[in-house]
């Protein structure tokens, strides 16, 4: 360990069922992301320095802080009438399988679980490894893989069993996160940013600069949009512009981190250049406004990523980073 360093008592979620979501062949979430993920990080020899948690199943009625209940009654059906490997659920994107639902209640208590501890004092900040993903679940619908917004709902759980007033949400997965910004447009105790590709080449299609939220909400949502081919430069440059002084004014009590890895120029997924050095970048900013802010709280959890070689890396570097080494 470095001199002058201290190494932070780093909680990682990582639990195998999480395994058990299957989306079919040839779909980009797949369970082989995190089995390559774990793999990197045991190879690394970081496991010993974690602590490790497993996942623990959400309550319903903490999904019904962000869903309707038909949303969740309805996907929970779909899952419990599957009867074949894998089926659709409302759009292709969306495959689930019978142990689909169980899995994402798993995601949802796993992620909970964390910011629990971390609340506590138990962890200074922590990683959660799960899937399926959430920042694109909206309130009554699936979508982009997504079909509970974890990020979301813990969130409430800040709110409204740790009583906080500022939870601050950092979105850096490619796409914008347009289910965790209409949680929220309207409340102005969570302050949502997200850096990712303009929404005019990229999915879902919203994430303008001009969504700023509404009602007393207004204010509390930040978005850059990066267009195609753009990079380190240009999020170095908007996150120095946007992000830093927003929470320089907001002071976020904790901050969340919906970490999204597919802005990688080796990612298919997007026409984005980020370098595996500007994502350690990212991770160190977040980690100084978290120490600045937010008494170092600072939990991270898995959105999208999806190039086998790079993930392991990128996810190695993260957690570094949140260690301190």
């Amino acid at each position: 360990m470095t001199e002058g360093r201290i190494m932070r008592r780093t909680g990682f979620l990582y639990d195998e069922r999480y395994l058990l979501h299957r989306t079919g062949p040839h779909h980009p979430e797949a369970p082989e992301r995190l089995e390559v993920a774990y793999r990197g990080i045991k190879e690394a020899g970081l496991l010993e320095k974690l602590v490790l948690l497993k996942a623990v199943p959400a309550k319903e009625e903490w999904l019904q802080w962000v869903h309707t209940p038909e949303h969740i009654a309805q996907f929970r059906d779909a899952c419990v009438a599957c009867c074949t490997e894998y089926t659709e659920y409302g759009h292709p994107d969306n495959q689930v399988c019978h142990e689909s639902y169980e899995v994402a209640l798993l995601a949802v208590g796993g992620v909970v679980e964390m910011v629990r501890l971390v609340m506590e004092g138990k962890l200074d900040n922590g990683f959660c490894a799960v899937r399926p993903p959430g920042h694109h679940a909206e309130p009554d619908q699936a979508m982009g893989f997504c079909y509970f917004n974890n990020i979301a709902i813990a969130a409430r759980y800040l709110q409204r069993e740790c009583g906080l007033q500022r939870v601050g949400i950092v979105d850096f997965d490619v796409h914008h996160g347009n289910g965790t910004q209409k949680a929220f447009e309207r409340d102005p105790h969570v302050f949502y940013y997200s850096i990712h590709e303009h929404p005019t080449f990229a999915y879902p299609g919203t994430g303008r600069e001009f969504e700023r939220g509404a009602g007393e909400g207004m204010g509390y949502t930040l978005n850059s949009p990066v267009l195609p081919g753009m990079g380190d430069a240009e999020y170095m440059a908007l996150i120095k512009r946007d992000l830093i002084p927003a929470f320089a004014r907001y002071k976020p009590e904790v901050i969340l981190v919906s970490a999204g890895f597919d802005a990688h120029v080796d990612d298919d997924m997007s026409d984005i250049n980020l370098s595996t050095e500007g994502y350690s970048w990212i991770a160190e900013r977040l980690v100084e406004l978290a120490e600045i802010h937010s008494m170092g709280r600072l939990i991270s959890v898995l959105e999208g990523g999806y190039s086998f070689e790079r993930l392991p890396e990128l996810i190695k570097n993260h957690l570094e980073i949140l260690l301190g080494k």
